[in-house]
């Protein structure tokens, strides 16, 4: 049997800020936006180059998830960005106006900084050894 993780569900508040978030912010594709009809969107984005894992967007619909946005993982790092040039990425993404929460530091398993996402997430930039 063959299995892998297609995508993690990531609440928004909306579609658009979101996807500009991603595609501007972080360089990411816009892989798939299809209107469902009823304000409901399937809205997949994901690091270019990358064939794995995508987030879907998926806008807040009740007040529970709204309360959910920016907090998904209960204040702890939520996802990881993998990437394979630590410094190309962490410049380019300063220059674009992302919100790095520390300095970058070395680890036994990488380089690494924790960034805030649009909504407060926080993230890895990871560059593993």
């Amino acid at each position: 049997m063959q299995q892998s993780i297609h995508s993690v569900a990531f609440l928004v508040r909306e579609y658009d800020e979101a996807i500009a978030y991603f595609t501007k912010k972080l360089s990411f594709e816009l892989a798939e936006d299809t209107d469902l009809g009823g304000g409901k969107r399937w809205v997949l984005v994901r690091p270019k180059a990358e064939n794995g894992t995508a987030l879907l967007l998926a806008k807040a619909a009740t007040p529970e998830q709204d309360k959910a946005v920016g907090n998904q993982a209960g204040g702890r790092v939520f996802l990881l960005l993998h990437t394979d040039d630590f410094w190309r990425d962490y410049n380019e993404m300063r220059s674009r106006g992302v919100e790095f929460l520390e300095e970058p530091r070395s680890e036994e398993y990488g380089t690494v900084a924790v960034f805030r996402d649009l909504y407060g997430n926080k993230w890895d930039l990871l560059e593993r050894r």
